[in-house]
């Protein structure tokens, strides 16, 4: 038995009855895919090198729990035979030893936080490259399977990473303490040898064929529920001035409470369970005391063995037990980590391509890079296929010309801007677009980065870039927003900008990035919706004089003069393009 007690690891969110089919791959082969890129990586041979550490300091913790036990029992039989020098001496090398032990223990957890924490920093910049990588954060929106991605990549990857070297350092020492101990054992008593193998190997079935599956699908589902439920808590606080306007109170507070109802009852059942196996693993650990007693007893009343014997063998069954029993013992974290480790799982594959984000289309729209922008016999449907927006688009938008997309609400003009971003591909056709770093769209929802203003102005390009201060307060007196760095404490003032200015001082602000970064092509969906004639004149007068070809989502006849084409989309699949000068709005 451990001389000091193992740290519980495990969080206690744990949930309905069956463990969910997410994967047909054993558990250890999931396991050695998430687990191997750390471990070949650059990273490889400081990791190696903590973990022989940790071996070897483990190899000290089991050396010492054998000694100890040893004394142990030298100086229970020194007090039974009354022999008070004998007793003394034995009290001393504990001493010598626990003054070994000690540190041996404490930085056996130090080594193991600290791998764990080098481990789950690179696990988390690895799955965040893949999360950004090709745009995978903007298409597991269409992906049902991969809820909460946030939680995988926060809590998961912690869990993991903490969890495995947990379970790999306990079944390294109970196999350390099995060696050990077992010739101790041995030495003592062989009718305990017997006894136990036995009883450790029904108490591991009993777990597994009891309480196994259905703690693991319960876990499992209990990691969903719980983030769920913590995601509709953070998309009230983040839309909490809309839902006060119209006074949604009610709604919301009934859809988080059935948010955490689902938790609940998925916990209950899953602390029922517990109960089952918590009852379980007392009853085998108390019978534990006993049984060591009871088998050696005749020969200790015998006067065949000492009592210190019969200690020792107490120690070392316990011992020997312990390692035996290490998945009964620490199977309510084990089922835990397992029902993580699917969601792991699924999510590494989802980011590696080796699981598709969302259904496959039977068709795609084909992307070509050049100078100019233009759409080729395109064909537009909604992601999962179930509506087609624009039938054999044909449009070139020169440089200098811009283009103005109008019609009907939901006719797919934002679907259209989507598309010619590389966000929407569904459909047939071709479009050809600039390098990514000649364009520029900007949404009717300005987007503000958590960061100063200065990183508001200079995104998404702000990375070791350089602007002196004088050009961005211009800038921002440029687009009507003079008196903003004053009033919030200058360029370096960190606020949330998204609730600090009003939608139109944010629309203004994003216009002021792009005569900043002087793209090619500025794609706009109505990103001046929120603003005044006047204004949005004055800041289409001032992209006009960047010679950007602008491409705008509009309802309003005012910005007819900064295009030269009208693409007129009524909202039935058909599409008609007219000359701006020309153009009359019908609705």
């Amino acid at each position: 038995m451990s001389a000091v007690p193992e740290p519980q690891v495990a969080d206690s969110t744990s949930v309905p009855g069956k463990r969910p089919a997410t994967t047909t791959r054993h558990v250890w082969t999931r396991f050695w895919v998430i687990a191997k890129p750390y471990w070949v990586s650059q990273e490889r041979w400081k990791a190696a090198g903590l973990l022989v550490v940790l071996v070897l300091l483990l190899l000290g913790q089991t050396q010492a729990e054998v000694l100890i036990n040893e004394q142990t029992g030298e100086f229970t039989s020194a007090l039974a035979a009354r022999d008070a020098d004998r007793f003394w001496a034995s009290i001393r090398t504990c001493l010598y030893i626990l003054i070994v032990a000690i540190p041996v223990y404490a930085v056996y957890y130090y080594i193991r936080n600290a791998l764990g924490l080098h481990w789950r920093r690179w696990m988390t910049h690895h799955y965040l490259d893949g999360y950004f990588k090709n745009r995978i954060f903007y298409k597991l929106n269409a992906d049902t399977g991969i809820d909460n991605p946030d939680q995988r990549i926060s809590e998961d990857i912690n869990t993991f990473t903490r969890q495995s070297l947990f379970f790999l350092s306990i079944g390294i020492g109970a196999l350390l303490q099995l060696i050990a101990f077992s010739a101790v054992l041995w030495m003592i008593s062989r009718e305990l040898v017997y006894f136990l193998v036995v009883y450790a190997i029904a108490g591991t079935v009993v777990s597994i064929a009891c309480f196994g599956r259905v703690l693991i699908g319960l876990n499992f589902y209990q990691l969903k529920r719980e983030a769920d439920f913590r995601f509709s808590l953070i998309r009230v606080r983040e839309n909490a001035e809309s839902i006060a306007f119209y006074r949604g109170e009610p709604q919301e507070s009934s859809h988080v409470r059935g948010r955490f109802g689902k938790a609940f009852q998925n916990f209950e059942r899953l602390i029922r369970w517990q109960l089952g196996l918590n009852m379980f693993q007392y009853g085998y650990g108390f019978l534990t005391i006993l049984l060591p007693s009871a088998i050696v007893a005749s020969r200790v009343l015998d006067g065949e063995l000492e009592v210190g014997s019969a200690i020792r063998a107490a120690g070392a069954f316990a011992a020997v037990l312990n390692a035996l029993t290490v998945i009964v013992d620490n199977f309510e974290d084990l089922s835990r980590f397992v029902a993580g480790l699917d969601r792991l799982d699924t999510f590494s594959s989802t980011l590696t391509g080796k699981k598709p984000t969302a259904p496959r289309a039977a068709s795609t729209i084909e992307s070509c890079q050049d100078s100019r922008l233009a759409l080729e016999h395109v064909t537009l449907q909604t992601p999962n296929q179930e509506r087609t927006l624009v039938t054999d688009l044909s449009a070139s938008i020169h440089a200098g010309e811009g283009l103005l997309i109008v019609g009907a609400s939901g006719g797919g003009k934002s679907s259209l801007m989507r598309a010619i971003a590389g966000l929407w591909n569904s459909g047939t056709g071709r479009i050809v677009r600039p390098a990514p770093q000649d364009m520029l769209f900007l949404p009717q929802h300005p987007y503000m980065v958590v960061g100063s203003l200065r990183s508001q102005l200079l995104y998404p390009n702000h990375v070791g870039r350089q602007v002196a201060d004088d050009e961005l307060l211009q800038l921002l007196d440029t687009v009507n927003l003079h008196d903003i760095a004053g009033r919030f404490g200058g360029l370096d003032t960190e606020v949330d900008w998204s609730k600090v200015l009003s939608l139109g001082e944010q629309q203004r602000l994003t216009i002021a990035r792009v005569l900043l970064a002087r793209p090619r092509y500025v794609m706009l969906d109505e990103a001046t919706s929120a603003l005044d004639i006047v204004n949005e004149e004055a800041l289409y007068q001032l992209l006009a004089g960047l010679e950007a070809t602008l491409v705008s989502v509009s309802h309003r006849p005012t910005l007819l003069k900064y295009h030269h084409q009208v693409l007129e989309l009524p909202g039935d699949g058909t599409w008609r393009l007219h000359p701006a000068r020309d153009y009359r709005f019908g609705w």
